[in-house]
């Protein structure tokens, strides 16, 4: 099955006709080229020794990040992974921030303390960095999707995951969590063939990660990924359908990593002939092509479109080059947060407090669950976590002795009914030998808990079986009454 054709089994039915306009799409074209560009620029760099980190390319999948970003407003919110920096300059990252970010300067959005792509911008921006764990991301942006749909803000989160991570615990978790709070989330499954260097046939018994959705009762899409137009069009009814209360989507862009994992890695296990193929489907030239017959792109749009790139390039390379590397001591700073010297710790009431604070959003902080009843804490007020019935303090004595099991019947042999007189002879005997007064005081017997007879009279029982033949049978038990008898 062809990538068009796949797009068409699952998507058909519900994509919409949209034309985009044709600053829409020069649009498209400009953040693809920047995208290449940023990734050029920085191959030279990391050549030059000047990168100090991993270098992970987008090369051929560019169409991805921007045809995706682009769906979102500017009070979305995303979380890019390594492939994604198209997301990050649609968003409005300046490519000087990537520069000394990779280049770990003083002058980058970490301060030079990561050399890679971990760095967002919560305040502005509204990009939430990367997190390696693969997959972490998709609970995380669920979660800031719930806050958004909390605070009465119309968002939609995104984020991205590969086609190896989609094999992770969290994945279906995140997923199952997302689908199930019904989250204004959108999750871009970027299927590129390759988890590093096992082919996704070797990883899943499915040709199409979008069905993975129908697990969690959630609608998927499959998209060419290397189709930016197609992949706008796609994410923006995506978007717009979670904004609009349908829960999460997942989109599977179907596209190629033509590059190896990262820049150590020459990826010569890829076949020639699947590189071929998928190098003539560059998404920058198909989508030139596109523009140049819909005479939307001609040599002058296309020049200064160039210049443009050059000189932005230019200008951000040399500011990331000159910036100074970050001083030692910055080393033990932010290891730890330590409170307001580090960053101030306050509350940012979206809301007005009245509604979020008692009296007005007092609760009862309890349920009551069919068939156990209403929870309610040792202290008499309402348990705070209830799984079942806590009784009140007041009531929990008369609880326990309803509850408490009845102490058995004391059970005694014929053996220690015949060995009590003997006993009590023995006693007798002993007595005489005493002073009158100590003799007065053993006669007076102690009283036994009832607990405790049993075990009082076992050794007894015991001693008097030594006196019997080992052939006698055993006697039954009697009753205690016949017990009292015996001794009298």
């Amino acid at each position: 099955m062809t990538v068009s054709q796949a797009t068409r089994l699952l998507t058909g039915d519900r994509m919409k006709n949209v034309e985009l306009s044709r600053q829409q799409h020069l649009d498209l074209y400009y953040h693809m080229r920047l995208n290449r560009a940023v990734e050029d620029t920085m191959v030279k760099l990391f050549r030059q020794n000047k990168i100090v980190g991993g270098l992970y390319s987008s090369l051929g999948q560019e169409a991805v990040s921007v045809g995706t970003a682009s769906a979102l407003e500017k009070k979305d919110w995303l979380a890019p992974m390594i492939r994604n920096i198209g997301a990050l300059l649609v968003k409005g990252v300046p490519p000087r921030d990537i520069f000394t970010q990779h280049m770990a300067k003083y002058t980058s959005p970490t301060l030079g303390k990561d050399g890679t792509s971990h760095f967002g911008d919560l305040e502005d921006l509204h990009i939430v960095s990367p997190i390696s764990m693969l997959g972490d991301l998709i609970p995380v942006m669920t979660g800031v999707a719930m806050a958004g749909r909390y605070l009465g803000q119309k968002i939609v989160a995104m984020t991205w995951i590969g086609d190896g991570g989609s094999s992770t615990g969290v994945f279906h978790e995140g997923l199952n969590f997302a689908a199930t709070q019904k989250a204004p989330f959108v999750l871009v499954l970027e299927n590129n063939g390759w988890a590093y260097s096992t082919p996704v046939k070797r990883q899943v018994p499915i040709e199409n990660l979008a069905d993975r959705a129908k697990a969690y009762g959630i609608d998927s899409y499959i998209v060419d990924g290397n189709d930016v137009a197609d992949v706008y069009t796609t994410a923006k009814e995506a978007v717009d359908r979670a904004r609009n209360g349908e829960g999460p989507i997942l989109i599977e862009a179907k596209t190629f990593r033509r590059m190896g994992h990262a820049q150590h890695d020459p990826a010569e296990y890829v076949p020639k002939d699947m590189r071929a193929y998928w190098e003539a489907r560059d998404p920058i030239l198909l989508h030139e092509q596109f523009l140049t017959e819909k005479g939307y792109l001609d040599d002058k749009t296309k020049k200064e479109i160039e210049t443009k790139l050059d000189a932005l390039l230019s200008k951000d390379r040399d500011f990331a080059e000159n910036s100074p590397m970050p001083p030692p001591e910055l080393a033990e700073k932010g290891v730890y947060c330590t409170g307001d010297d580090c960053h101030k710790i306050v509350p940012r009431w979206e809301r007005d407090k009245t509604e979020v604070m008692p009296p007005k959003a007092s609760i009862d902080a309890s349920w009551a669950v069919e068939g156990f009843g209403r929870g309610k804490g040792s202290g008499g007020g309402t348990a705070p976590i209830h799984f079942g019935d806590t009784a009140q303090s007041q009531e929990r004595k008369a609880v326990e002795e309803k509850l408490s099991p009845e102490t058995p019947e004391e059970v005694v042999t014929e053996e220690v009914i015949q060995a009590a007189p003997s006993a009590a002879a023995k006693s007798k005997n002993g007595a005489s030998k005493r002073p009158a007064g100590k003799a007065a005081g053993a006669t007076k017997a102690k009283p036994i808990a009832r607990g405790t007879a049993k075990v009082a009279v076992k050794p007894a029982a015991k001693s008097a079986a030594k006196l019997k033949p080992a052939a006698r049978p055993a006697k039954k038990p009697v009753a205690k009454s016949a017990a009292k008898k015996g001794r009298r």
